[in-house]
Order: structure tokens, then sequence, then C-alpha cells
């Protein structure tokens, strides 16, 4: 990628005690809400999701900040975009619509630029 107005940005997701106290059914609908929200980031106008990365495997419990559970590594058209995905844990509903997704995980974006060498 040529150095662009592009922003490049990690979006760091934590998981909440709420979501370890849930029940095994309740648990299911918020991991179909979880799975909801990244399509829709993954299709959403403006952004171009690039990888993730899942810290399941050696984190345990929530996440009240760093380290978080996953990343999501992404390049923005606008800093609207990086809001819009950051919306999206506030609208996606999970099981009934009763509760929203971020009921059970947060997010945080961190927004830099790529970096590039010049030789």
């Amino acid at each position: 990628m040529n150095q662009s107005n592009k922003l490049r940005v990690l979006f760091c997701i934590g998981v909440n005690q709420n979501f370890f106290d849930a029940t095994a059914p309740e648990a299911k609908q918020v991991w179909a809400a979880f799975g909801s929200m990244m399509t829709g980031m993954e299709e959403m106008q403006g952004i171009r999701v690039i990888g993730n990365m899942d810290d399941d495997q050696i984190m345990v419990g929530p996440s009240s900040g760093w380290p978080w559970t996953t990343y999501v590594l992404a390049d923005a058209d606008a800093l609207e975009h990086v809001n819009a995905v950051c919306n999206l844990f506030r609208t996606t509903p999970v099981g009934d619509g009763t509760y929203k997704l971020w009921k059970y995980c947060k997010i945080e974006a961190r927004i830099g630029r790529e970096l590039i060498i010049q030789h």
C-alpha cells in the first residue's frame, strides 16, 4: 500500500464478565451475535479488514484492558467508518434483542498509519 490518507486501525476487542456469567444458551447467542458483528465489520463500506488475531488459548477470563481477547487489523477510509465499526457493539442484538453485544464485549480502536520505510 502506498502512503495515503487511509487510517490503519487496530480494533482491540475484550470479553466482559457478563459473557462468563451467561448460561450456555445465552453464551451461544452471544457467539452468534459476535459472528454477525464480524461479518458486519468485513462488509462495511470504508473498511478493509486485513486480518485478525485471537488470544483465547493463552488468555483466560475477562479483558479489562490490554491484553485484549482478540484483535482486528483494518484500513479505514475515514474516522466515521471507524466509529461505525465501534457502533456495531451498541447495535448488534443478542438473542431476542433485549441486550446488545456491548453487554458482553467491548471494543477500543487504536488509529495510526501504515509504517512505510523509505529507502
